[in-house]
């Protein structure tokens, strides 16, 4: 059977060749997953039996005709499956999607077989994966610590070798905070680049945006060929591709312009943090790109805290407000987590006209940051997260003191929120190790649209300072 970190293209590739079934790599995927899951509790709800039956049949000729994959238990639904969202809520109450969404039909479409959900945090609010409903996910590197969030489960499992790629959405980070954690690569794409139809137009004025985690760039780049593209009603259209993004990995990107921006205005950063971008900086300019101190202004405005977080409680109201009429029933207090409803109680004091002034300074802010990229430069090179992979329990928000896991995230992910409120794709790269083993990633952003250039430029320092070799402690084989 084929080697369990074998990326996911490879893997087509040899179903393609005919010399290993569809059946075959899920029946190796399940083993994989029985096996790790409970040390790493990645997967809180397989699919097993389903997959097996769908492996045995007809699967659709996509390019990733028979390749096992797993979905976040977050936002991307699929018929007649349990969904929860992180919460002990719909847990409890047995709650099945009632259609697949629109981007769970386009994976299903490029051939992947869906082997089971994957852990998150409740309503995906935290940059880890410890939900009272179902327990914390561990990191395959150090099972005492976070693997991230609230894409951990998926980051997790493709990690320790359960999969080779899973699916993750990204509001502030949930991509690359977790694709930093445990050395994935993690692209948030463009807004508007998937789409999140048909039950979602916009969540939260536009941050979330729902892509895959990766071990290699060129898978990343494949599944995004794959899915990308508008539905019809979606409220924002990104611009299309010159070209295909697998394309985009051969192409010269020329010699780019580079800023840095390493010290953010909330707080400090990691010596491993700051060591990893000093190495990516070293290595781009190996490659011929000019790389300098340089960063939007706008990045320093101390207003970004307080309007990011009014946008981001009143659409954790909404949220509740929705799982209320989804039940038919209004959701009491006792039945969510102390942070979720003291976040969404935040949301309730603000008014709709603070809500829209906040929402009208990001958009402001949004123009302030890009103008950077107008202004002649190509990438922004920053950590991704301010810290290496924290340990468990850190994020935990007890009555008494209901937002503490939300001040201690705020501390761990100065880099990413920005990017969200801008539309523009970032991506974490898992360039850095700590002397300790841990993975610490990269982020590189680039201006509005261009994917293509963070495949191109991302390609060459996947094959300057290869990570493919390393495994964690935990995983397959």
């Amino acid at each position: 059977m084929p080697d369990a970190f074998l990326d996911a293209t490879a893997q087509a590739e040899l179903v393609a060749r005919r010399e290993v079934t569809p059946a075959e790599l899920v029946a190796e995927a399940i083993e994989r997953i029985e096996a790790l899951n409970p040390e790493l509790n990645a997967v809180i709800t397989p699919r097993f039996d389903k997959a097996v039956t769908e492996a045995a049949g007809e699967l659709p000729d996509g390019p990733f005709k028979g390749v096992p994959f797993l979905l976040k238990d977050l936002l991307c639904a699929s018929a007649g499956d349990p969904l929860a969202g992180g919460t002990r809520l719909l847990k409890e109450s047995g709650y099945r999607s009632q259609h697949d969404t629109y981007l769970a039909a386009r994976f299903k479409k490029a051939g992947f077989v869906l082997l089971g959900k994957t852990n998150t945090p409740e309503l995906g609010i935290l940059p880890t994966a410890e939900p009272e409903a179902f327990g914390p996910t561990r990191n395959p590197w150090d099972t005492t610590r976070s693997s991230g969030g609230s894409s951990g489960g998926s980051a997790a499992a493709v990690a320790a070798g359960m999969v080779a790629v899973a699916h993750g959405n990204d509001g502030g980070g949930s991509i690359r905070i977790p694709a930093s954690e445990c050395g994935l690569f993690g692209l948030k794409p463009t807004r508007g680049r998937t789409t999140l139809g048909p039950d979602v137009g916009d969540i939260m004025g536009g941050l979330v945006c729902e892509h895959v985690l990766t071990r290699s760039v060129r898978d990343s780049a494949a599944v995004l060929d794959a899915v990308a593209g508008p539905a019809p009603g979606d409220p924002y259209v990104a611009p299309p591709p010159a070209g295909s993004f697998s394309a985009a990995l051969g192409a010269d990107p020329g010699p780019l312009r580079v800023g840095i921006f390493s010290e953010p205005v909330t707080g400090m950063v990691h010596p491993e943090c700051l060591a990893a971008v000093e190495g990516a900086a070293r290595l781009l300019e190996s490659l011929g790109h000019h790389v300098e101190l340089s960063h939007p202004a706008a990045l320093d405005e101390p207003d970004f805290t307080g309007s990011f977080m009014t946008l981001w409680a009143v659409g954790n109201a909404a949220e509740i407000d929705y799982l209320s009429r989804l039940l038919g029933r209004q959701v009491q207090e006792g039945e969510m987590e102390p942070l979720t409803w003291a976040l969404a109680e935040m949301g309730r004091s603000f008014s709709g006209p603070q809500a829209l002034l906040a929402l009208g300074w990001l958009q402001g802010f949004s123009r302030r940051v890009q103008q950077w990229w107008a202004d002649g430069f190509d990438l922004l090179l920053t950590p991704t997260i301010a810290e290496p992979p924290p340990e468990l329990g850190q994020f935990g928000s007890p009555p008494d003191n209901p937002l503490a896991g939300l001040f201690r995230a705020g501390a761990l992910v100065p880099f990413t929120p920005q990017f969200n409120v801008t539309g523009q794709p970032a991506a974490s790269l898992p360039l850095h190790w700590s002397d300790d083993g841990l993975p610490i990633g990269v982020q590189l952003v680039a201006a509005f649209g261009q994917e293509e250039l963070l495949f191109s430029v991302a390609a060459r320092l996947e094959e300057a300072r290869p990570w493919a070799g390393r495994r964690p402690p935990v995983s397959a084989g």
